[in-house]
Order: C-alpha cells, then sequence, then structure tokens
C-alpha cells in the first residue's frame, strides 16, 4: 500500500510510504471518527491512499493569521 501525505492547504508533497507492511492501525487511522477519516484520507482507484496534513509553512502562517482559515485556499 502506498500512501502520500500532502498539505492540504499549499499541497506540496510531504512524504511517502511506500510499504505493504504498513496497515492503517498502525498508522493511527483506525482512532479517526468516520468524518475526520473523510476529512483527512482520501483513496484512488490503484488502491493508494492520499492523507492530507498541514505542512510547517501553513501551520506557522494559520498560527500568525487566524483569520486565514475563513478562506477556502487560503494558502494556495
Amino acid at each position: 500500500m502506498a500512501i502520500t501525505y500532502v498539505c492540504r492547504h499549499c499541497r506540496a508533497f510531504q512524504g511517502r510510504i511506500d510499504s505493504n507492511h504498513v496497515s492503517e492501525a498502525r498508522l493511527g487511522f483506525d482512532s479517526l471518527t468516520p468524518e475526520e477519516r473523510k476529512d483527512i484520507i482520501a483513496y484512488d482507484f490503484n488502491g493508494e491512499v492520499m492523507v492530507r496534513v498541514t505542512c510547517d509553512h501553513c501551520r506557522e502562517a494559520l498560527e500568525a493569521h487566524p483569520e486565514l482559515s475563513l478562506l477556502a485556499n487560503p494558502l494556495q
């Protein structure tokens, strides 16, 4: 299973896990609510998983300017 991490705000690539030995439970995905899973994790037809996270740059920008979180795409 390939898992790609991208920033939900700027869409920057954050990392990739390409291993058959990684399970969703091992990554902690099993502790997410169904709503959180829908918001954070996307699956494609090839069995790849994309996880939307917030990169350090965007986190710092949102902490410094919380009003940006009101915009649909604050940090494109």
